[in-house]
């Protein structure tokens, strides 16, 4: 980070105390929130132009604005939820802002208290994630001991390593100690214990959202927009993976184009797709040109989600590609929605069954319909989500697909699921979990390790 960038989101060096985060500015954007009465607070954020950096790009001060007027409306309690459950394959940038600078997150989080008149704020976390648990609870009792105001109303909720533990209605039902599983109603219209005749709305926004808000407060409206475009002003946090000589996470000014990204600083060498996440459409070379933004993204057809980009170079089966990812959703999908559900799962044993060299053109043609049907009834964006990818990989792909199935000869399937565990800093080694080939569709874990066996039985084959 440069003069010039002093008060973005990541520190040249990590923040460890309080008293470090106070050194740099912070604290000051709380202090000037405090002077300001609480629509004064949101009006600020509404002028810097801040959006959701959880997937939607939703204007934050909208949200805050209409929660709160929902509430007053129905004499209801508001409640604030901040999510880091960060479940999202390709995403890595919540964790890095724990564990680098949780004191303006907390910071935002008081901000956003003091603006909504939330009772209560919890924050929502994987309990795996255990060193941001750690150093997330050590700064809250940092903010609670110097007696911030509406740091004795935060507590954290550690939750499941389900993939719809991020999905916000979801997280509430976590919070309220159940299973995640996502409700129809959203949390502005029916929140946290809500009742037939209390609704309870309820904040939800992510770790880098609220985190912004700090240093929006601390230095004002205009000097967020000193970065990024009109319509997305600021930064974005941005991790990229895959084949890939620099994986990380990088905050670049929003309007940075793809190509500067995936190419100029991750490595990207011979691009031949890239997903941001599992929920939205292929990323092709064609697309590097596409600034980063929600809505140029948009526009071009594509969704930059939560800024967590996935690259596979030519080396790589776009069937393996597509058979992991829709694995994934297939495993992760609640059960609650049956197209869903089915859906994905017979569109996982399609993909397996190409994977294998044992597929059709006619099971091509059955994975096309089966993905027009995977969203009747949805109640949560993961069938969307998985329609996009299925539907716009097929499209960008087709020959392949086709040529694949008519060689009938086994694919590598040697790619893990990008859920990252780690990324070292010092090597950019990206580590994913060991043990996630064992899933199984009811969320537990087998005893046995069946795509070890798969694997060993197409080397056989060859």
């Amino acid at each position: 980070m440069t003069d010039d960038d002093h008060g973005r989101l990541l520190p040249s060096a990590a923040v460890t105390s309080l008293a470090e985060h106070l050194q740099l500015g912070g604290g000051a954007g709380l202090q000037r929130a405090l002077e300001l009465e609480p629509d004064e607070v949101i009006a600020e954020i509404e002028r810097a132009g801040l959006r959701g950096r959880g997937g939607a790009g939703f204007p934050t001060a909208t949200k805050w604005r209409g929660v709160k007027a929902t509430a007053a409306e129905h004499s209801s309690p508001l409640t604030l939820v901040a999510n880091a459950a960060e479940g999202e394959p390709g995403t890595y940038k919540d964790r890095v802002l724990i564990e680098q600078e949780p004191y303006a997150f907390l910071e935002g989080i008081c901000i956003a208290l003091h603006a909504s008149g939330a009772e209560r704020a919890h924050i929502g976390i994987k309990a795996k994630f255990t060193g941001p648990v750690q150093r997330l609870s050590e700064a809250l009792g940092e903010i609670g001991d110097a007696a911030w105001p509406g740091a004795d109303r935060i507590d954290i909720v550690t939750g499941p390593d389900e993939y719809l533990f991020g999905e916000e209605t979801a997280m509430l039902e976590v919070i309220e100690g159940k299973l995640p599983m996502p409700r129809i109603v959203k949390p502005f219209e029916a929140g946290l214990g809500a009742t037939t005749t209390r609704p309870n709305p309820t904040i939800v926004n992510n770790v880098e959202t609220l985190s912004h808000a700090a240093w929006i407060l601390a230095h004002g409206a205009d000097w967020f927009r000193g970065a990024g475009t009109d319509t997305t002003p600021g930064t974005m946090l941005f991790t990229v993976v895959g084949d890939v000589a620099h994986p990380g996470t990088y905050e670049l000014p929003l309007g940075t184009p793809l190509r500067t990204l995936l190419i100029d600083i991750a490595g990207a060498e011979d691009l031949k797709a890239a997903y941001s996440g599992v929920s939205s459409t292929v990323i092709t070379p064609d697309h590097l040109d596409v600034p980063l933004g929600f809505d140029e993204m948009q526009e071009a057809g594509l969704g930059m989600g939560s800024g967590g980009f996935i690259v596979y170079d030519t080396s790589r089966s776009i069937v393996d590609v597509l058979a992991v990812l829709v694995h994934f959703l297939s495993v992760e999908s609640c059960g609650q929605c049956n197209a869903c559900k089915l859906g994905n799962l017979e569109m996982a044993e399609i993909l397996a069954k190409v994977q294998r060299g044992e597929a059709t053109q006619g099971d091509l043609e059955r994975l096309l319909r089966r993905n027009q049907t995977v969203t009747d009834m949805n109640r949560c964006f993961l069938p969307v989500g998985s329609q996009l990818l299925v539907g716009s990989t097929v499209q960008a792909f087709v020959d392949e697909f086709v040529a694949t199935v008519e060689r009938g000869e086994p694919t590598p399937a040697d790619l893990p699921t990008p859920l990252i565990d780690d990324i070292d800093e010092d090597t950019g080694e990206v580590t994913y979990p060991s043990r996630y080939h064992l899933k199984q569709p009811d969320w537990s874990y087998a005893d046995v390790e069946p795509i070890e066996e798969r694997r060993q039985a197409l080397r056989e084959q060859r």
